[in-house]
C-alpha cells in the first residue's frame, strides 16, 4: 500500500540502473552528464555492493605479459590491442572524473614474477611492446631481474621479473566512496536494500518490481532500464553469456620490515598481491578450482586459501613470519570471451556487463559506451 505522496514522489523515474558498483554508477553518471534534467535512480540490493566492485585488491588491471600473450592465443592482435586500449581509456576517465588523490591512485607499475616455465614470455616481449607501442606511448614491458633480490621473493621460484610500466594501483574503499559522492553531487538518487526481482517493458517504460521488506511487492517505472549487475546478470537475462567466477582474497597483519611495495602478478595473472598499509594483500587461484569458484556466493573456498597461505609463505615471504588477519572473496564475470558485454536488450532496456575481472581499469569508460547506445 503506498501514499499518495509516495506515489508522485518515489515511484516513476526517468531512468533506473540496477547495480551500484563501478559500472551502474559511471552509468548513472553518465546519464545526468548528457540528460542533466533527468530523474536517475541507481538501486542495490545490498547496503553495499554486491560483486567485485568492494571485494577487489584495487589493481588497475592493464594485463601482465604472459596474460597478454596467453589472450593472443584465442584472440586477435586487434582485438587484444583494443581491450587493451579500453582499459587506458577507462582508467584515464576514472582519475579525471574523481582525481587521484581521492582515490588513492598511484601509477608506480607493477612487476610479474616468472618461474622457469615461462621464461620463453621474455621472447616476445619486444614483440608485445611494438604491438602497444601506439597506445602506450612508451616500453610497457621491461626486464627488472635486479629487483628479485631486494624484494625479497623467492629465487627457487623467480627466474625473472618482468615490470609493467602502465599499470598502477588504488584504494578500493576511497574510489567507490568517492565515486558514490560524485553521483549524488550530480543529483542521483541511489537506494540500497532494493531487491530487484524482475520487470517487465512495455511500449514507453518498464515496470521494475522490488521485494521491499515493508510493503511487499513495490513496482517502480522507468522509461529505460539499465541493468548492470555484472555477475548476477543472469538472475535477471538469462541468455546472456555471463559466467561467475569467484576471487579468494587474503591480507596479513602489518609485515615488519616488508621488502616491497606496489602491485604484483604471477601465473598469467591468476595470482595477484600487493603491499597496503604495510600488509600483504593477496588473492586469486581460481585456476585451482575452476568449478567450484563459477558461483555467486560470497564464501571462502578453503582448497584455495590453503593455496594461497602456501604460495604467501613459500614464494612471496619465504623468509619473513606473517600473520592473516582477514579473508574474504568478491565474484567476477567471465564469458567465451574477455571483451565486455554493452548493449541494447530491447526497446528499453540496456545491459553492461561481464567485466572480465578488469572493472577497476574499463568500468567508467564501459558505463560511457552505454549511455552512448541510446538514440
Amino acid at each position: 500500500m503506498l501514499s499518495y505522496w509516495e506515489q508522485q514522489s518515489f515511484i516513476n523515474y526517468d531512468h533506473v540502473v540496477i547495480g551500484s558498483g563501478i559500472v551502474g554508477l559511471s552509468t548513472a553518471i553518465e546519464l545526468k552528464v548528457k540528460y542533466p534534467k533527468s530523474s536517475v535512480l541507481v538501486l542495490e540490493r545490498s547496503l553495499l555492493p554486491t560483486g567485485a566492485s568492494s571485494r577487489n585488491a584495487g589493481f588497475v588491471c592493464m594485463g601482465s605479459l604472459t596474460e597478454l600473450l596467453d589472450d593472443l592465443q584465442y584472440s586477435s592482435e586487434q582485438e587484444v590491442v583494443a581491450l587493451y586500449d579500453l582499459r587506458r581509456k577507462g582508467l584515464l576517465k576514472l582519475r579525471e572524473r574523481l582525481g587521484d588523490d581521492k582515490i588513492g591512485y598511484k601509477a608506480n607499475g607493477s612487476y610479474e614474477l616468472l618461474n622457469e616455465h615461462e621464461l620463453e614470455a621474455l621472447d616476445r616481449l619486444d614483440d608485445i611492446n611494438a604491438l602497444l607501442k601506439d597506445i602506450t606511448r612508451q616500453t610497457a614491458f621491461s626486464l627488472a631481474n635486479e629487483k628479485i633480490e631486494e624484494f625479497g621473493f623467492s629465487e627457487e621460484y623467480t627466474k625473472a621479473l618482468i615490470k609493467n610500466n602502465c599499470e598502477g594501483e588504488l584504494h578500493t574503499g576511497k574510489m567507490l566512496r568517492a565515486l558514490i559522492d560524485y553521483a549524488m553531487m550530480m543529483g542521483v538518487e541511489i537506494k540500497t536494500g532494493a531487491n530487484v526481482q524482475r520487470f517487465y517493458e512495455h511500449a514507453a517504460q518498464v515496470d521494475v518490481v522490488l521485494d521491499d521488506a515493508v510493503r511487499g511487492e513495490l513496482i517502480l517505472s522507468a522509461g529505460k532500464l539499465f541493468v548492470c549487475t555484472n555477475a548476477f546478470t543472469k538472475q535477471l537475462l538469462p541468455g546472456e553469456d555471463v559466467i561467475p567466477g569467484r576471487g579468494q582474497v587474503l591480507i596479513t597483519e602489518p609485515v615488519k620490515d616488508l621488502r616491497f611495495k606496489g602491485v604484483y602478478h604471477f601465473d598469467k595473472g591468476y595470482y595477484y598481491f600487493r603491499e597496503i598499509d604495510g600488509r600483504v594483500l593477496f588473492g586469486g587461484g581460481r585456476n585451482k578450482d575452476f568449478t567450484g569458484e563459477t558461483t555467486t556466493a560470497l564464501e571462502l573456498n578453503d582448497l584455495i586459501q590453503n593455496d594461497l597461505a602456501q604460495k604467501l609463505a613459500e614464494i612471496i615471504l619465504p623468509d619473513t613470519p606473517f600473520v592473516i588477519e582477514q579473508r574474504w572473496s568478491g565474484i567476477m564475470a567471465f564469458g567465451a570471451n574477455k571483451q565486455p558485454i554493452v548493449k541494447q536488450v530491447s526497446n528499453n532496456i540496456y545491459g553492461a556487463f561481464r567485466m572480465g575481472g578488469m572493472g577497476v581499469a574499463i568500468g567508467s569508460e564501459v558505463g560511457a559506451q552505454l549511455v552512448n547506445l541510446l538514440p
